[in-house]
């Protein structure tokens, strides 16, 4: 076989997964409970949020808060400080595409 699967859990609970880190992409999954949230950080990458289910809002460098909805992606240049969070009360399950890989900017 050439390609490579990778398989990603299924969860109704707070998740943080990491998918593929390789020398060309981080991917990771992401579910997060309502009123949960992700540390504040800066984008280690070019960021793609790819939101599956539920709604994210998102902040970035300390503007004002943006709500995206599932089938909707969203990219965060590097070294962007973000803030991501589920301010909704439905699940939220989006997946993180890191491209290149943090390993570049190294």
């Amino acid at each position: 076989m050439i390609e490579k699967t990778y398989t990603f859990e299924s969860s109704e609970k707070k998740l943080i997964e990491r998918i593929i880190s390789d020398e060309n992409v981080d991917i990771n999954h992401v579910v997060l409970e309502s009123k949960d949230s992700l540390p504040e950080h800066y984008s280690n990458s070019n960021v793609y949020l790819i939101i599956l289910k539920g709604k994210l809002t998102i902040s970035l460098n300390d503007s004002a808060k943006v709500v995206y909805a599932s089938n909707q992606i969203i990219n965060v240049p590097y070294n962007t400080k973000m803030h991501i969070a589920n301010e909704e009360k439905s699940l939220l399950e989006f997946f993180i595409v890191k491209a290149p890989s943090p390993k570049t900017f190294n």
